[in-house]
C-alpha cells in the first residue's frame, strides 16, 4: 500500500472509530467513554496498591484491579454495546497503525552505505541466549560456512567477551559480531567502537531490543548473518556509564573506566530488585516482596537526577537510554525513533499514591513522569554506591554516576534486506496524516493521469 492510500485508510478508520459509537450508541457513547476511563483509572490504582502494599491490602487491591475492567465489560454487555466498543477499538488500532506506517518515510532511515564483505569476521555466540537459538537456527554452522571465525561461549566457564573481541582484532579480525543478549552485545560493541571495526548484531537473545530498533529480523536470527555477504553499514550512537569502581557484580574493569550501553541504564526500584540474589530464582515473588519498601521510599537510596537544567528529586525509578524512547504514541512504546539523534533519553518516575499512579496514564504529560533528552545525565544519591541495570545486566557503581552519549560511535553492519528500518517511525500526527492524504492525492493524480503538456 502506498503512502497516499495508507494515509486515507488511517483517516477513514479513525473517523469510523469515532462515528460507530455515535451512530449506534448516540448520547450513551459519552457514558461509554466515561465508564471505560473510570474502569482504567480504578484498575491502575489497584495495581499501584498491589505493588506498594503487602498482606490483606494487596489481596484486596488485586481483586479491585481485576474486577474493575471486568465490571466495565459486563456493563457494556448488559447495555448491548460491547460490540460497539470492540469495533471502535479495532478501528482506532488500525488507524494508528496505518497512520504511523504512512508517516514512516517522512522520518527517513539512517544514512547507510554499501559495505564490502569482511575478510576476517569474528563472532561470539552464547548457546544459552534466547532459550537456545544458536543451536536451533544452526548459527555456528551457517556463520562458519560464510567464512567467519566463531567462538561459542561455555556456560560452565564464564569468559571475558570484551577480551576475546580485543584479541580477535589484534589477530586481524576486521568485523566483530555477537549472537546473544543485549548485555553481551554492549560489551563487544564497546570494543568495536574503540577499535573502529564494524559490528554485527545477531538477534539470538530473548528480547533483542537493540536488534528491533535496527530493523533486524528477530524471529529468524540466521538472516542477520546476511550482513557478512550482502551488507550495508551505518553509524549509531552509544551510551556510556561512568563509574569510578564497579563492584564485583559486573566484570572487573579498570579504575575510571566507562561501561557502554546500547539500550538503557536503569536506577532505583527495578535496578534494586534485579540485584537481589533471590531474583533469578523467583522473579515474581522477589519483586512483590521488595517493591513496597522501594516504592514508599522505606528502603533504598534517595536519588537525585540532573539532566541539563532539570533536576528530578527522589524518583523511585530512572531510565537513561541511548536515544529517547517514543512516549507520545502507545503503538511505539518500547521503541526508539532514532539511534543517531545524539541525545540520551531520560524517564523519571515519582509516584507517592494511587492518584498519581493513575495520572501516569497521561503519558509524558502526567505529573509523576518526567520525560526529557540531554547529552549528559548525572545521578547522585545519599549512599556511596547504587545499583544499576545496564542493558539488563546487574551492576553496582559508586555515586555520583555520569551517563553520556557518544554520537556515531559504532559502525553497524546490517543485511541489505531486513524487515524493518532503524527507528520506530514517528508518533501518529493526524494533521500530517491529513495533509499527506490530500497533497499526495493531488500530486499522484497528476502523475498517474495523462500528461497535460510540456
Amino acid at each position: 500500500m502506498n503512502r497516499r492510500w495508507a494515509a486515507r485508510l488511517a483517516l477513514v478508520a479513525g473517523a469510523g472509530a469515532l462515528l460507530v459509537p455515535l451512530v449506534f450508541a448516540g448520547l450513551r457513547s459519552v457514558v461509554l467513554v466515561g465508564v471505560g476511563l473510570a474502569g482504567v483509572v480504578v484498575a491502575v490504582a489497584g495495581v499501584w496498591w498491589v505493588l506498594a502494599h503487602k498482606g490483606v491490602i494487596r489481596v484486596l487491591a488485586l481483586l479491585l484491579a481485576i474486577l474493575a475492567p471486568v465490571t466495565v465489560l459486563v456493563l457494556y454487555a448488559f447495555a448491548g454495546l460491547l460490540w460497539v466498543v470492540l469495533v471502535s477499538f479495532a478501528l482506532w488500532a488500525l488507524a494508528v497503525s496505518v497512520g504511523r506506517s504512512a508517516l514512516a518515510e517522512d522520518t527517513g532511515r539512517l544514512p547507510e552505505r554499501p559495505a564490502a564483505p569482511p575478510e576476517h569476521p569474528f563472532l561470539i555466540m552464547n548457546p544459552r541466549s534466547g532459550g537456545g537459538k544458536v543451536a536451533r537456527f544452526r548459527l555456528v554452522e551457517r556463520a562458519r560456512a560464510l567464512g567467519a571465525e566463531v567462538v561459542v561461549l561455555d556456560p560452565g566457564h564464564p569468559a571475558d567477551v570484551a577480551e576475546l573481541a580485543g584479541r580477535a582484532v589484534d589477530a586481524g579480525a576486521d568485523l566483530l559480531g555477537v549472537a546473544g543478549g543485549d548485555g553481551t552485545q554492549a560489551l563487544v560493541a564497546a570494543v568495536a567502537a574503540e577499535r573502529d571495526v564494524p559490528f554485527v548484531v545477531v538477534s539470538a537473545g530473548t528480547r533483542n531490543h537493540f536488534a528491533m530498533d535496527l530493523g533486524l529480523d528477530r524471529e529468524d536470527p540466521s538472516k542477520c548473518l546476511e550482513a557478512l555477504t550482502d551488507g550495508v553499514e551505518l553509524r549509531v550512537d552509544l551510551g556510556y556509564l561512568g563509574a569510578a569502581a564497579p563492584q564485583a557484580v559486573a566484570a572487573p574493569q579498570e579504575e575510571g573506566a566507562e561501561r557502554v550501553f546500547v539500550n538503557n541504564v536503569s536506577f532505583g526500584a527495578y535496578a534494586a530488585v534485579v540485584q537481589s540474589p533471590a531474583y533469578r530464582g523467583d522473579k515474581a515473588r522477589t519483586t512483590l516482596q521488595m517493591l513496597p519498601d522501594l516504592l514508599t521510599r522505606h528502603s533504598g537510596p534517595r536519588l537525585t537526577v540532573r539532566a541539563g537544567a532539570t533536576t528530578i528529586d527522589m524518583p523511585q525509578a530512572v531510565l537513561v537510554s541511548n536515544n529517547a524512547y517514543l512516549m507520545g504514541d502507545p503503538a511505539g512504546l518500547g521503541r526508539r525513533e532514532a539511534l543517531d539523534a545524539g541525545v540520551l533519553g531520560v524517564l523519571g518516575v515519582t509516584v507517592d499514591n494511587a492518584v498519581q499512579a493513575a495520572l501516569l496514564l497521561r503519558g509524558k504529560h502526567g505529573p509523576g513522569l518526567t520525560s526529557l533528552t540531554a547529552r549528559e545525565v548525572v545521578i547522585d544519591a545519599d549512599a556511596p554506591d547504587i545499583q544499576a541495570g545496564v542493558d539488563g545486566e546487574a551492576l553496582t557503581v559508586p555515586t555520583p554516576v555520569r551517563c553520556r552519549i557518544e554520537p556515531g560511535a559504532l559502525r553497524v553492519r546490517l543485511p541489505r534486506d531486513r524487515p524493518g528500518v532503524p527507528g520506530a517511525g514517528p508518533p501518529t500526527d493526524w494533521r500530517r496524516v491529513r495533509r499527506l492524504a490530500l497533497s499526495l492525492g493531488r500530486t499522484a493524480g497528476r502523475r498517474e493521469g495523462s500528461p497535460r503538456g510540456p
